[in-house]
């Protein structure tokens, strides 16, 4: 039968052309079938094909009749051909076609998802990654000076005078300065260059350092006060409140300009992933530099006396000034001198608003117009914020001035005869749960979203803290006992504080414009040091340890107010907020 096919299917000889065109028949066209048109028009049809192949053959056999003929010509008609018909190749030919845009869908695809792991990397990468290390530095640097000052001058003052009456009005006049000045200073920030500021402000705050270690030596060369008004009206005391106020807003615009200006265009416009990681890793910074200040102040404080652990102080501060001048450059060149091109709308406004009072330029009373203008744009612009009641809740957080690492609370063990190493443990143990704080925040938001996460680091805090309040208030701290587990829960409670304070940092950083994001948080700053402010007053009017409890029942109740704020935010959010944070 192959035999048979592979021969009829052979072109026909030759010397048989003139006779096989007798047998053709007329071409014939044949209708277009339901598929659509043929792909190629054959010039006859396997049917005229087998007559031809029949007339070949009866052609090859000389002495046959026409009846022979005819029969051989019926026997190969009862042959199975396979006719190709033009549909089924229009169909096979539709099938390729439609393949064709499949496999060109699954490339683009392919190349789509390339392209969007593309994107997803270059959000997690900060734009300029090694200027963002030397940021890292830069702080790490400064942030152990100011840690280990902040140990050391709490100290000195508690040995000076056995009462919380120094220490609470050294921290008044503080956080009245800042509160004061703090939106004057942001503004001042956004109009000068980023880089000759932040080493200006080095400078200032490492010679604000020298001078309030100068006035507590001299201190300790004359006789004690019998008491703590006659101590506050000593001069030397005078210039430790104002030093110590040029300190603080030193420090705080150090802060501004590194987190609010420096680490969010060294991550790069249109990075959130960078951004929040960027965050995190200052606030763990941050955090090894207070573990690390509260480690170096216990052990000076057990192997020498309060005096020569301030020199000591001092002359760490002095060492690091040349690494903080050499990384504000190093860092500027490293992003390609990005800070030396980044100006602030608000200073363009301020030069063409200035400009057409050059008459009156040197005006105190001007001048004097012009800073209660910017501190009130300053105040506006935070009350217009989007995302006011998270910046809100950390201001009432930051009420809590005495159940947290810091002064008074230094100032308290200290008069109860807690050892140097229970300081520094602590401190350091303190720090520790801040830094585990930072690793649990990012996966706290992956769970719960950002806004979840820092209600459920506020709540995790008020909760501790009312606890300790209750160990304080139901058990002498006197007894190693409840001091341990009044002091245990306070460092449990720093996981919840600081798990907070980086959700509400990016909540602000995300909630308000660039141009504005200095001004705000200074502004921030000066409402969280009025808080403060508040809770140093009561400190001044308690002035003795015996009413520590009032301070501790304020700052628990502080936080909870906090927590119920953010909390009754999040339960009623605005078109702005659902479009800001949209999970």
């Amino acid at each position: 039968m192959a035999a048979s096919r592979s021969k009829l299917l052979a072109p026909p000889h030759s010397q048989h052309a003139a006779t096989s065109r007798h047998f053709l028949p007329p071409r014939t066209s044949f209708p277009r079938s339901p598929a659509g048109p043929r792909v190629a028009a054959a010039p006859y049809s396997l049917v005229t094909a087998r007559r031809v192949a029949a007339s070949c053959a009866s052609a090859d056999r000389a002495g046959a009749t026409g009846l022979a003929a005819a029969a051989a010509e019926e026997e190969l008609d009862d042959l199975p051909f396979v006719q190709l018909s033009s549909d089924i190749l229009q169909t096979e030919l539709s099938l390729l076609k439609d393949g064709a845009p499949a496999a060109g869908s699954s490339l683009l695809a392919a190349r789509q998802r390339r392209g969007s792991d593309g994107d997803r990397l270059l959000g997690e990468t900060a734009a300029y990654p090694a200027a963002m290390t030397a940021l890292y530095a830069a702080c790490l640097a400064g942030n152990v000076t100011e840690q280990l000052w902040n140990f050391t001058w709490p100290a000195a003052m508690a040995t000076l005078h056995p009462s919380l009456l120094p220490v609470a009005v050294l921290g008044f006049f503080t956080k009245l300065a800042v509160f004061a000045a703090g939106p004057l200073v942001g503004d001042l920030m956004s109009s000068l260059p980023r880089i000759p500021a932040y080493r200006s402000l080095t400078v200032i705050q490492t010679a604000a350092h020298w001078v309030s270690a100068a006035m507590i030596a001299y201190a300790f060369t004359l006789p004690r006060a019998s008491t703590a008004p006659a101590l506050l009206l000593q001069p030397w005391f005078a210039v430790l409140v104002a030093s110590t106020a040029v300190d603080r807003l030193s420090c705080v615009s150090l802060g501004v300009i590194a987190e609010r200006d420096f680490v969010v265009q060294l991550a790069g416009e249109g990075r959130p992933i960078a951004l929040a990681r960027a965050n995190a890793t200052l606030s763990r910074v941050d955090l090894l530099c207070e573990m690390a200040g509260a480690s170096i102040f216990a052990l000076l404080l057990s192997r020498n006396d309060p005096l020569t652990c301030i020199r000591l102080s001092c002359a760490i501060s002095l060492c690091a000034l040349p690494l903080l001048l050499f990384l504000g450059g190093a860092m500027n060149r490293l992003a390609d001198g990005i800070f030396d091109h980044a100006t602030s709308l608000g200073s363009l406004q301020r030069s063409e608003h200035g400009s057409t009072h050059t008459t009156s330029a040197f005006s105190i009373r001007k001048k004097a117009e012009e800073a209660w203008a910017t501190i009130r744009h300053g105040w506006t612009e935070y009350l217009r914020q989007p995302v006011l009641p998270a910046s809100l809740a950390y201001v009432l957080v930051c009420f809590n001035v005495a159940l947290a690492p810091g002064a008074l609370m230094t100032t308290f063990l200290i008069h109860h005869g807690v050892s140097a190493s229970v300081l520094g443990a602590f401190g350091g143990s303190s720090a520790v749960m801040g830094i585990l704080a930072t690793f649990m925040a990012p996966k706290l938001v992956k769970e719960l979203g950002i806004l979840k996460a820092g209600a459920a680091g506020l709540i995790a805090q008020s909760a501790l803290l009312g606890a300790a309040v209750l160990v304080f208030v139901t058990g002498p701290v006197s007894r190693q006992c409840s001091l341990f587990a009044f002091l245990g829960l306070i460092v449990a409670s720093r996981l919840g504080h600081m798990a907070y304070s980086v959700v509400s940092l990016q909540v602000v950083q995300t909630g308000n414009p660039m141009g504005k994001a200095k001004l705000i948080g200074a502004a921030e700053i000066a409402v969280a040091s009025l808080a403060e402010l508040a809770m140093m007053a009561v400190a001044v009017v308690a002035k003795d340890a015996a009413h520590f409890s009032w301070l501790a029942a304020l700052s628990a109740a502080s936080v909870a107010a906090a927590a119920c704020l953010f909390c009754a935010w999040l339960a009623n959010p605005t078109d702005e907020l659902k479009r800001l944070f949209p999970c």
